[in-house]
């Protein structure tokens, strides 16, 4: 039974600062951009025709020349479904009726490529139409189907038309006749669906949405050998998935025997939030102590410390426990973005503190690591060191860029990127009928839905007070209090009060109109010391200073970095908030040695060492002041 939901999108508008700012770039910037990139209009940008092949897929249904046909990934439709998401979170923070009829034009687009049965799906309404359903495994047709929906849903939520609402529950129906009521074996190779169609089911109340979500957990990885069946049946691959290879695409037993997070990661966490909502959902206990396991697994094994996950290149996935290298990591922007989704519905049935740090830390680290800060370039993949010269460069080291690109031809974390920013009001507050949650530290306007309204002003995450001030009170309140903070100070109007802490949360028994509640936390830099059971990172250490990671950069240390070791016998100095450094940083300083750089590769003389001052800025900033070399984990003195 869920304890908590989270809020409505239309009820937070942000105020000015750091969160305020990321969305308003995002509306101002990155989703024209992005448009120009669908429309293949942006200069220098991978070509991404998306919206032509909705142009297409209409004139192929109509029996008109098609032109040019279908081109890109075989999931290209999904890039056009999360760009749809993110303006419909936009309207919200900032109504603009020009970009609203930009996208009501691209629904439209999008309802005439829908066929008469309901199907809808570019690649093969242009050119494979006798395909259709037969290649689970590698199609993606539920996957763009699933990020269609939460569009759909979205839009609804956000601007109340409900057009792209009625395409994608008719396409619910034409995925529901073929899986359910005609009884055809199968589910999504790429876990997507699920947790749309539970979005789908609160969004316009229909239970097959909800009945369609369970069926498609329920009968996943039963048959586990259903993958290699299927390719049994058919004479054509898209790009050779193996089929028997279930832990990469999530089928290697049913989901509530799962106890480890293994394959893809990205594909492992869209199934587990799935899982975990409909857990809630249906207070299947059985269903939720899965979800746990695997929570565990992620975060206490094969986490990285900026809440990256994913260590392979190979399958873009997890691999063993505590396999997690630096300089070769993949840690993939979508797969942050995923556990971010897996954490916040966990909170909706347990209202544990770990899961929202969990949450913070992908967003503040790996998330907003994948977007340049002008908001025109992205990463895809997101390591830990790079190293000009061998990260894209080695073999070993190609997909570990040392500068983001404008765009990919596989253009899955762009969008999703800014879905995520532009909607962080739903994942920072949730609401029961009694209580008001904080789980993030959002600068702006919250209503909760329940008559408890309050507006949080902070400057976090560079300074570490934050303010709620009740304007509609009469409810309780539960702030999250970081596990991260050491130390915290709690204030009701002036003075200090010491509220019950729970599972990471401060409980306030009923606020009333007009207080203010006051946090404190605790903004010292830490050293941050790994496990000895992480064989990449022995000796090394990390900084972080509230829920930001630091890494050190080249062009912040004379354009050297591996030739440092960081004296922890020192405090970490803090530098003063600079605005016209990386759009506004806190740098922090410490005390290191250089060691100088031998005549040859090895030496049996120790190297001398130096005295220096070394300098670390957020992890999320890296990359923008061009190629240079970069460190999270240093070498410990």
């Amino acid at each position: 039974m869920k304890v908590q939901k989270q809020i409505s999108v239309k009820n937070f508008k942000p105020a000015e600062g750091f969160i305020g700012r990321y969305q308003k770039l995002i509306k101002e910037v990155v989703i024209p951009y992005q448009y120009k990139v669908l429309c293949d209009e942006a200069e220098g940008a991978e070509k991404s025709h998306v919206i032509q092949n909705f142009i297409n897929a209409g004139k192929a249904l109509r029996g008109e020349d098609v032109g040019d046909g279908f081109y890109g990934m075989v999931f290209q439709d999904s890039d056009a479904a999360k760009w749809l998401e993110a303006v419909a979170y936009a309207l919200v923070l900032y109504p603009d009726k020009e970009l609203e009829a930009i996208a009501d034009q691209v629904i439209d687009y999008i309802e005439a490529a829908q066929d008469t049965d309901g199907y809808l799906n570019t690649y093969y309404t242009i050119q494979h139409k006798e395909r259709r359903w037969i290649n689970l495994l590698e199609g993606h047709e539920l996957y763009c189907a699933g990020h269609m929906m939460e569009a759909a849903a979205a839009y609804y939520e956000a601007t109340g038309k409900n057009k792209l609402l009625n395409v994608m529950l008719k396409n619910a129906e034409c995925i529901y006749k073929h899986f359910v009521t005609e009884g055809h074996e199968g589910y999504p190779g790429h876990p997507e669906v699920e947790l749309a169609l539970l979005r789908m089911y609160r969004a316009s109340g229909n239970k097959l949405c909800l009945e369609l979500a369970q069926h498609f957990l329920d009968v996943r990885g039963v048959d586990p050998h259903f993958f290699e069946k299927e390719a049994e049946k058919k004479s054509w691959v898209i790009w050779n998935n193996d089929p028997q290879n279930g832990e990469y695409q999530q089928s290697q037993c049913p989901v509530k025997e799962m106890d480890e997070a293994t394959g893809h990661s990205v594909r492992a966490v869209y199934l587990y939030t799935a899982m975990a909502d409909l857990a809630g959902e249906k207070d299947d206990k059985k269903l939720l102590e899965a979800c746990r396991r695997l929570w565990k697994s992620i975060t206490e094994k094969r986490m990285y410390v900026t809440g990256g996950i994913g260590s392979t290149v190979i399958g873009e996935a997890f691999t063993e426990d505590y396999d997690l290298p630096n300089d070769t990591a993949y840690a993939e922007t979508c797969a942050s973005i995923g556990l971010m989704f897996f954490a916040s519905q966990m909170l909706c049935s347990n209202l544990d503190g770990n899961y929202a740090d969990v949450m913070e830390r992908s967003f503040y680290n790996t998330v907003l690591a994948g977007m340049q800060l002008d908001g025109k370039r992205f990463f895809y993949v997101n390591p830990l060191e790079v190293i000009p010269g061998i990260a894209g460069e080695a073999q070993t080291h190609k997909h570990d860029l040392p500068q983001r690109p404008t765009w990919y031809a596989c253009a899955c974390c762009p969008p999703n990127v800014a879905r995520t920013v532009t909607s962080i009001g739903r994942y920072a507050y949730g609401v029961s009928d009694e209580t008001a949650f904080c789980h993030l530290y959002a600068a702006g306007d919250v209503e909760f839905g329940n008559g408890m309204v309050l507006s949080c002003t902070t400057d976090y995450p560079y300074d570490f007070t934050i303010h709620y001030n009740v304007a509609k009170g009469g409810k309780k309140l539960a702030v999250r209090i970081p596990a991260w903070s050491e130390t915290v100070s709690i204030k009701r109007g002036n003075n200090e009060v010491h509220p019950e802490i729970k599972k990471g949360y401060a409980y306030f028994e009923e606020v009333k109109d007009g207080e203010q509640i006051t946090l404190i936390l605790d903004g010292e830099p830490k050293f941050v010391y790994a496990s000895p059971k992480i064989p990449d990172i022995q000796g090394g250490i990390a900084i972080q200073r509230g829920p930001l990671v630091y890494c050190f950069e080249g062009a912040d240390n004379d354009g050297d970095i591996l030739s440092l070791e960081v004296n922890t016998n020192n405090a970490i100095e803090v530098e003063g908030f600079d605005p016209k450094l990386l759009s506004g940083v806190t740098r922090l300083k410490v005390k290191a040695f250089r060691k100088e750089i031998p005549s040859g590769l090895y030496t049996t003389k120790k190297l001398k060492e130096t005295a220096c001052t070394a300098y670390a800025i957020p992890y999320y900033a890296w990359g923008n002041r061009g190629e240079n070399e970069m460190r999270v984990w240093m070498t410990r003195h």
